[in-house]
């Protein structure tokens, strides 16, 4: 999908000219962003603790997992299993588009295999943010995780428009459709499950953009669903359609927030602009924090990357936009390979077991069109059929050799070795 969406973005600037020479045109229009100086105080739902700025201190972020073992410790001792705490799971789901069908067809299959592990925390970017809710609640909403990605297509995530509308508007295309297919399936009592799960001390987080500040945000899902809000569920469906939304493809979502009594709006956007894959940010290190606080817990990350990893090679022809839209996909590639040695690298550091699943460069279905239903229900069923059948996670990223460490050699036998030269 971002493929086609950034060819129409492209295609869509062959059109500026024209638009230069109309005038009176009506413009979207926004409210004031928050200044530069006021960013750290904007509140959202009237509360400073709903989301976390990746590039600040991670103080606040371990704040709020501190609250969360607090909350899971008091479930495990109402449910008398005592002090030790068990194993924490944790899922990153990439983005990736259509290709997120590969991630829900691993889910799925997953649970096929009985080896599905209940999750300590759920953290997604673009259509890994819109799976993140389904994940999260666990196999009771496989169905309709599995619907989503395999009965739907284009015309329930876009609405094309025009080049010259576009080039007026703040898109190439209207996601009003995605922000319908949101609402269907994320309502009411999703939201009220995923506060139940916040209350137990698990954990839901998702990303996007603020385009204003250039900053990647993680917004904490489960508690905005625990709020209590009227405006809550409002709130988490900007939010996912935000997540997903390409600049330039998508419309932005604009946030309401507050300072001071004043208001002002954020423009948010595909957190795949700032990591198309995170866990936590990299200055939190939970291996410190864990002797700090005398925390003793085995974790295992597993990261869903809802793309291929290899080149992919393809002919290119000497036209712009072919061109163009090769390199950003290159771009993106790139780019995910790089949050996939950073995660890594963080859980190496904290020791916690990292695990990897990615499209395998044997799946060749074309996509023909932005979430062509075919293609994604080929996508699923070979997640599912890997994930059924026990799938066998990478142990590290693409391309990583781990270091060959020689084992010291005995004094004795480094004498030895010396006196003989």
């Amino acid at each position: 999908m971002e493929r086609l969406c950034l060819r129409r973005v492209f295609a869509g600037c062959l059109a500026m000219a024209l638009g230069m020479l109309l005038s009176g045109c009506a413009m979207p229009e926004r409210s004031t962003a928050v200044p530069r100086e006021l960013q750290d105080r904007a509140t959202v739902l009237g509360r400073s603790d709903l989301r976390y700025w990746v590039d600040r201190s991670s103080d606040t972020f371990l704040d709020a997992a501190l609250a969360s073992l607090q909350r899971e410790r008091a479930t495990l001792a109402a449910a008398g299993h005592g002090d030790k705490l068990p194993t924490a799971n944790f899922l990153a789901i990439s983005g990736g588009g259509e290709d997120g069908a590969f991630g829900a067809g691993l889910l799925v299959g997953w649970t096929a295999s009985g080896t599905r592990p209940e999750l300590k925390g759920v953290t997604g970017v673009s259509t890994g943010a819109l799976t993140a809710p389904f994940a999260f609640l666990g196999p009771a909403y496989d169905a309709q995780l599995k619907e989503v990605y395999t009965t739907i297509s284009g015309k329930d995530v876009l609405q094309p428009r025009g080049y010259l509308a576009a080039l007026l508007n703040d898109a190439m295309a209207d996601n009003t459709p995605l922000r319908h297919l949101v609402s269907r399936y994320v309502d009411q009592r999703m939201l009220e499950a995923i506060a139940a799960e916040h209350a137990k001390g698990r954990v839901l987080l998702i990303a996007t953009t603020n385009l204003d500040a250039r900053r990647p945000v993680i917004w904490n899902v489960g508690a905005i669903a625990a709020s209590g809000h009227p405006g809550a569920l409002r709130l988490v469906h900007d939010l996912l359609v935000a997540s997903a939304a390409i600049p330039g493809a998508f419309p932005p979502m604009m946030i309401e927030t507050e300072v001071d009594g004043q208001r002002y709006q954020e423009m948010h956007v595909d957190g795949g602009t700032s990591a198309q894959v995170f866990l936590y940010p990299p200055s939190l290190d939970i291996h410190h924090g864990d002797r700090e606080y005398g925390i003793k817990r085995e974790r295992q990350l597993f990261v869903i990357r809802n793309a291929r990893l290899d080149p992919d090679w393809a002919e290119v022809r000497r036209r712009t936009l072919e061109i163009a839209t090769r390199s950003v996909s290159s771009l993106i590639q790139t780019q995910g390979v790089g949050d996939l040695y950073r995660i890594f690298i963080a859980a190496q550091r904290d020791g916690i077991d990292f695990n990897l699943a990615y499209i395998p460069e044997t799946f060749t279905t074309e996509l023909k069109e932005p979430f062509d239903t075919a293609y994604m229900n080929d996508l699923f069923n070979l997640g599912y059929a890997l994930g059924s059948k026990g799938y066998q996670w990478a142990k590290t990223p693409p391309g990583y050799a781990a270091p060959k460490i020689e084992p010291p050699v005995p004094p004795t036998r480094r004498a030895t070795a010396e006196s003989g030269r």
